[in-house]
């Protein structure tokens, strides 16, 4: 189901609170739900319900005003940035005609969107970096970058969930683990959460990074 054809908040909003309603729905045959920036994808059980209701039934849901005021999750997500954790710091640093530490102070004032979970498992895409910060994605991408990468590609940020390739500029890491298949929730974030990064030292990095259950802090918003 499409809303736009375009990166833009309000188009995720509606992605997201049509995903809540059909959640909140309870409909017979839907086993999956996944939203992406601007659509909204069902996996349905074709011998529980045929196609054509299905559609029906999404349909009606449409027509519902989206829920005034949803609550978000708003994450508080601990980051070693620069040296050995972030790579590609100092460069796009120098690109931009900023000093690293300025490029930390921007990346940490915002509160981003996640805007989708994609391309590895529990990767969350993140809308809302600074202007100051857009950067064209690496002419030649890494084959390997480790779990917990926190990157810059175009005009997203995004948390990296395990060991995978990327052409984004890695600035940082993180100790969260936002992935983790035998948790009750593999998933950490979610589409439609806010996020908000924090520095820290390397040190604190190594010492919650070895803490196996360590999650970070989250508050509603």
């Amino acid at each position: 189901m499409d809303f736009g054809e375009v990166i833009d908040e309000q188009v995720n909003q509606r992605v997201t609170a049509l995903a809540a309603r059909v959640k909140d729905a309870a409909m017979t045959g839907v086993v999956s739900l996944i939203p992406t920036y601007r659509a909204l994808t069902v996996g349905y059980d074709s011998t529980q319900i045929r196609q054509a209701m299905l559609v029906t039934q999404l349909q009606a849901l449409l027509t519902k005003p989206d829920a005034p005021g949803q609550r978000a999750k708003c994450w508080t997500i601990p980051v070693s940035y620069g040296g050995d954790h972030g790579v590609d710091l100092a460069t796009l640093a120098a690109l931009h005609h900023l000093t690293p530490q300025q490029v930390i102070s921007l990346h940490c004032a915002a509160t981003y969107r996640v805007y989708m979970i994609g391309f590895m498992p529990g990767f969350a895409y993140l809308g809302g970096l600074d202007s100051r910060l857009h950067t064209s994605r690496r002419e030649s991408p890494r084959l390997k970058t480790p779990a917990g990468s926190i990157s810059i590609g175009g005009m997203q940020t995004a948390v990296g969930s395990v060991e995978a390739p990327s052409g984004w500029h890695l600035i940082g890491r993180t100790p969260v683990r936002s992935f983790v298949p035998d948790r009750e929730t593999p998933f950490l974030f979610s589409a439609g959460d806010r996020v908000r990064f924090t520095p820290v030292a390397a040190a604190d990095f190594t010492r919650l990074r070895a803490q196996p259950d360590y999650l970070p802090d989250w508050t509603w918003q």
